[in-house]
């Protein structure tokens, strides 16, 4: 008898665990799909939809939560977190999404939506991506507005310029630099340097750089030198342009050694007539800088925020007055930055330099673009002068 008891019972447990067994199998399961939406100028909602595979007759439930992505709460989104309750026989459910549109120029943007704690309802897919589509325009445009500098100086001549009026770019002035060079050229960078960024519209040097994927870099851009073409000892340097803008632009309009090849860097000397790190807060900020060998690498440099916006909004002048005693740095010929170049361990900026105009993308100062940061880029260079 006792036998039989235990048997009784064994069968009892196996039978209703092969009935909760069959209940879970019959459980509906739920999804949620991807989206994309236009972001929008103002506020508008999205309406996301939950769809069971099929109705069933008791009611069950799962919590819905947003997560941020490239997009941010309280500034691309609003937070939702709440639980969705479907009702016997109701086969969808919907909810809406706020979405805090802006007309600022930017990346699309994404954001997550997740399926958790379900209830009487198995989960096919715990996450679906929200992508948002900018749709701001993000053009190119040469600004009409900016500061300039004349074409001549009293006790002065100007000894080369480039006004860049030409249909294409002037070979006997520049060529050229190929590749991402050593080390992401020195400097961790992360573009790949090529002839097809620049360009010469309504008299203006355009150097655009790209998202662009060319062998192993994610981004493309231009470097244009001088070297063994123009190169100078002393003088003013005056260059009008208008600069890129945002997170891991690095555009910069430079002069290095002549004899680099026999002495190397920073031994041959630098003079960085204006630089730009993009990003908040730093789209207006000019930097002046030199760089020389003194037992090591060394430098000098001083940097101007612009009071009246960002450097890609108009057209600056950014230049130096270059002699035997000293270099200054001038932003539309406001002098921010001055060094004494007479001490022997500064000879190295008593010899010819030739230019460099490039934009660099993402390295070690600058750091990488991120969802802020827009592509195209441009750097606009009106024009170059020389005056000895």
């Amino acid at each position: 008898m006792k036998f039989l008891r235990i048997f009784t019972i064994l069968s009892i447990v196996f039978i209703l665990n092969s009935c909760n067994s069959d209940d879970e199998k019959k459980l509906p399961s739920i999804f949620v799909e991807s989206i994309q939406v236009e972001e929008g100028n103002t506020t508008n909602y999205l309406e996301e939809t939950l769809t069971l595979t099929n109705s069933v007759d008791y009611d069950l439930s799962v919590d819905v939560r947003t997560v941020d992505g490239t997009a941010i709460k309280g500034k691309d989104y609003t937070d939702l977190n709440e639980v969705i309750i479907f009702s016997a026989g109701q086969e969808q459910a919907s909810f809406n999404i706020e979405i805090l549109g802006d007309d600022i120029p930017e990346d699309n943007e994404i954001f997550s939506i997740r399926l958790e704690n379900p209830y009487n309802v198995n989960i096919v897919n715990s996450t679906a991506t929200v992508t948002l589509i900018n749709d701001d325009e993000h053009i190119f445009s040469i600004p009409e507005t900016g500061y300039s500098t004349p074409d001549s100086y009293d006790g002065m001549t100007m000894v080369w310029s480039d006004e860049f009026d030409g249909p294409e770019i002037n070979s006997n002035n520049w060529m050229f630099e190929i590749g991402t060079g050593n080390g992401g050229w020195g400097n961790n960078e992360l573009q790949y340097y090529q002839e097809d960024n620049t360009s010469i519209i309504d008299g203006n040097l355009v150097i655009e750089a790209r998202r662009q994927t060319l062998e192993s870099s994610n981004y493309t851009s231009s470097r244009l030198i001088t070297r063994g073409k123009q190169s100078f000892q002393y003088g003013r340097v005056d260059i009008r342009a208008v600069m890129p803008e945002r997170q891991g632009m690095w555009p910069a309009l430079w002069m290095l050694g002549s004899n680099i090849s026999q002495v190397s860097w920073p031994s041959c000397g630098e003079i960085d007539i204006m630089e730009m790190i993009g990003g908040e807060g730093r789209d207006n900020v000019v930097h002046g800088t030199a760089h020389w060998d003194q037992g090591g690498h060394v430098f000098y440099g001083q940097s101007m925020s612009n009071p009246s916006g960002k450097l890609s909004e108009e057209y600056h002048v950014y230049s130096i007055i270059w002699d035997e005693q000293s270099i200054r740095w001038f932003f539309d010929d406001i002098n921010y930055n001055t060094i004494d170049i007479t001490p022997e361990a500064l000879s190295a900026f008593h010899d010819d330099f030739f230019f460099i105009m490039n934009i660099a993308v993402g390295g070690n100062w600058p750091g990488s673009p991120d969802n802020t940061t827009l592509f195209p880029q441009w750097m606009i260079v009106d024009y170059i002068r020389v005056f000895q």
